[in-house]
């Protein structure tokens, strides 16, 4: 393991730029296309990765899309035309198995980011973009790959690719940068 910050910074930065170079560069079409038809998009997830799924619902929010956070106070009902979008990076809880199970009974679609697209999630969702990273399912023993602890691989994969997300949607819906930030809360 590197002994210095800037060291371990390199490691860990090229561990998420490794992440990316595995992705398929039309893999992020079928996620651009649920959340630019989704009537409302509610986000959810667990741990560190509902921080993450938060600071995706915010975004959303930023580029004028009706987003909300499940468990929020004003998070709405999701029904027919909504999206759930939700990150089960190891491959399912119980929590975000039952929440896709409760959009699709109510006629939401479900967008699931994972790691493990074997998992039971996966097999809940209508659309599932695979994140190759490392995730508390597979940090301990001969397989770990990052110098990251636990599951800050996939989290530190996820905050950027939901950058990118929010920038190539930007694009596609033709929304200006000056937009977003008029959107910004004044209350900080």
């Amino acid at each position: 393991m590197p002994d210095t910050l800037g060291a371990l910074a390199e490691v860990a930065l090229d561990e998420i730029g490794g992440v990316f170079r595995r992705l398929d560069p039309d893999a992020i079409d079928p996620v651009l296309d649920a959340l630019a038809g989704a009537g409302r998009v509610v986000c959810h997830g667990v741990g560190r990765e509902g921080l993450m799924m938060r600071a995706l619902a915010m975004r959303l929010y930023h580029l004028g899309l009706d987003a909300h956070v499940v468990g929020d106070m004003s998070a709405p009902p999701v029904g027919p035309g909504d999206l759930l979008v939700v990150s089960a990076g190891p491959g399912g809880f119980a929590t975000i198995d039952g929440l896709m199970r409760v959009a699709r009974d109510a006629g939401g679609r479900t967008l699931l980011f994972t790691a493990q697209p074997q998992g039971s999630a996966a097999a809940l969702a209508d659309t599932v973009f695979v994140l190759p990273a490392q995730t508390m399912a597979n940090d301990t023993g001969p397989a770990v790959a990052s110098v990251l602890p636990m599951g800050s691989l996939y989290e530190g994969a996820q905050f950027l690719l939901f950058e990118l997300v929010v920038l190539a949607l930007r694009d596609r819906l033709g929304i200006a940068p000056e937009a977003m930030r008029a959107r910004h809360t004044n209350l900080e």
